[in-house]
């Protein structure tokens, strides 16, 4: 999703991160059940479907449904975990036609099958619910339902869940880690309101009752916090792109007065698209095509249902993330957002502690694609640029797992400072850009840990990244270059670093051009060549410090 300090001051502080501070908090029975993905109740079935139904009932802000969930056996097992956040109630859960029993902990349940499952069998099992669903406090960040209504009155109804959980709306196994290969949601509203979903739109039925169902399938794998609603009295429209994977459907589902608006803004989309492309690699989801929808709150990166709310402008709500002014000509949540298709929805963490995979590279896209409009050096200023959001007040990464906790907000503006510095690092565009396609390319699909990711970065950069990765994402240290200029030579090392520190920089010293020194955290020393120790500089590309301690020891 977002960023801190104007933008930046709103969406780092809003990441879905743990109340208490970095290794305060204490981790119930609740956040194991809804963060682990390899207990003895999910380890053994992969889901690959979803059938979900749901009647929305505008009124009362009440929802009933089912969800028929299918999944593969991975080996022998009877009791399965299926969760449902409260207040949400579950009616029945059926398989081969006999009811089920099941016992309730917290948001979890706990199914006892009818029969022993059989490793390689393939299964289904329907749950039927029904209930208010918690409301979104402040969407999308602290998420649920959003029972609001248009500026004429209409009704206006969101879904948000991503860290809270796709099951605060419907029964499903609540972990990025297991994605259905693919999902139909059938939506029944009142008329004339229209239900937006992911993937392509199979069928409208009109009930004859006053309601119509919507009925939208992606063929693509899915993760559950991608799996939205958006209710309301839309308008739509389309065009074709020709990409890398071929025509390219682009759907945009604006409220009905704002189609002007619409058309003018979101043309955006295109550049967007052939600047990821570019970058990334082809758009993942052709089969499923790409959609824009209105909504009342910010937006968030819902798989091929991208929704947007900032308002037909440029910037993030009027402010720019970078303070450079490139923020401002284009639209921040159609990029960041459209960005999250490849790094979210494509590759997807498994654990959401890695949440830096989805976030980081997000906010790498914005000096991406602000790259692709004004160029390199813009495209690198923007990137220097969104570290005034930085706040470091805790790691990236926490340090718990299988909690369902996710670290510091710092994963938008630091996060992709890091990457912008693997960037200079590797020193050869192409290969960058064939890093960051190959990412997607290698896992296509997948959903992953933060460590496959920087496994991959090292080896095809050929580079040793991995003490980049350890001081950016799990300190909140900024490394500091201590040094000494005497006479023609300038002495330096590295402090307040990880044991090992080891990145290269980039250096002023000698004449207007920079030259790679490699620091270590043991005095080196190299030749000096600038008329006085205030032309000596870091490269302002590497999210680092220098210090001049004036003379160093000499050994």
């Amino acid at each position: 999703m977002k960023t801190r300090l104007a933008l930046l001051a709103i969406l780092a502080a809003a990441s879905w991160q743990p109340v208490c501070a970095q290794g305060a908090r204490a981790y119930t029975r609740a956040d194991t059940l809804r963060g682990s993905f390899d207990t003895p109740q999910r380890a053994w079935w992969d889901v690959t479907f979803y059938d979900l139904h749901v009647t929305v009932n505008p009124p009362d802000s009440s929802i009933k449904g089912h969800n028929g969930i299918t999944y593969r056996v991975l080996k022998s097992a009877q009791e399965l975990q299926v969760d449902l956040q409260v207040p949400l109630v579950v009616d029945s859960m059926v398989q081969d036609g006999k009811a089920l029993k099941y016992r309730r902990d917290g948001n979890a349940f706990f199914v006892t099958l009818a029969s022993p499952q059989r490793a390689g069998a393939s299964k289904s099992l329907t749950v039927y619910y029904h209930g208010k669903p918690q409301p979104a406090k402040r969407p999308p960040w602290d998420g649920g339902f959003t029972w609001g209504t248009d500026s004429l009155g209409n009704p206006w109804i969101v879904s948000t869940d991503q860290g809270l959980g796709a099951s605060v709306w419907w029964p499903n196994k609540d972990t990025e880690a297991d994605e259905p290969d693919s999902m139909r949601i059938a939506t029944t509203v009142p008329d004339p309101l229209v239900s937006v979903g992911n993937g392509r739109l199979r069928r409208i039925r009109n009930n004859g009752n006053g309601t119509t169902t919507y009925e939208w399938f992606s063929v693509n794998p899915i993760n559950n916090y991608a799996i939205n609603v958006a209710i309301g009295k839309y308008e739509h429209y389309t065009e074709l792109y020709q990409g890398e994977r071929g025509t390219l459907t682009m759907d945009y589902w604006p409220l009905a007065y704002h189609v002007d608006a619409a058309r003018k803004q979101w043309a955006q989309a295109r550049p967007m698209m052939a600047c990821f492309e570019n970058w990334f690699g082809p758009y993942p989801w052709y089969e499923d095509g790409y959609k824009l929808i209105e909504v009342s709150n910010n937006g968030m990166e819902h798989q091929t249902a991208v929704t947007y709310g900032n308002g037909f402008a440029n910037g993030y709500r009027g402010r720019d993330a970078s303070g450079t002014g490139y923020g401002m000509k284009w639209d921040f949540i159609i990029v960041h957002e459209s960005a999250h298709e490849w790094f979210a929805n494509n590759i997807t963490y498994k654990d959401h502690a890695d949440m830096w995979v989805h976030e980081s590279f997000a906010n790498y896209s914005e000096a991406l694609y602000t790259e692709c409009l004004f160029g390199k050096q813009a495209g690198a200023e923007y990137a220097v640029g969104v570290r005034r959001g930085i706040r470091n007040d805790r790691p990236i990464v926490p340090p718990a797992r299988g909690v369902n906790a996710s670290g510091s907000g710092d994963m938008y503006p630091k996060g992709g400072t890091m990457l912008h510095m693997i960037r200079q690092i590797v020193d050869d565009d192409a290969k960058w850009r064939n890093i960051l396609r190959g990412l997607n390319k290698t896992f296509w699909h997948q959903t992953v840990l933060g460590s496959q990711i920087q496994d991959y970065m090292i080896k095809e950069s050929g580079k040793d990244l991995s003490k980049i990765f350890e001081q950016y994402l799990t300190t909140i240290q900024i490394p500091v270059l201590e040094y000494a200029i005497e006479g023609g030579a300038v002495r330096y090392r590295w402090t307040n670093v990880v044991p090992g520190f080891n990145i290269p920089l980039k250096v002023r010293v000698a004449g207007d051009g920079y030259d790679w020194v490699r620091p270590t955290e043991q005095w080196q020393t190299t030749s000096f060549a600038l008329p006085s120790a205030a032309d000596f500089k870091l490269d302002v590309n590497f999210y680092v410090e220098g210090r001049n301690v004036g003379a160093a020891p000499t050994r």
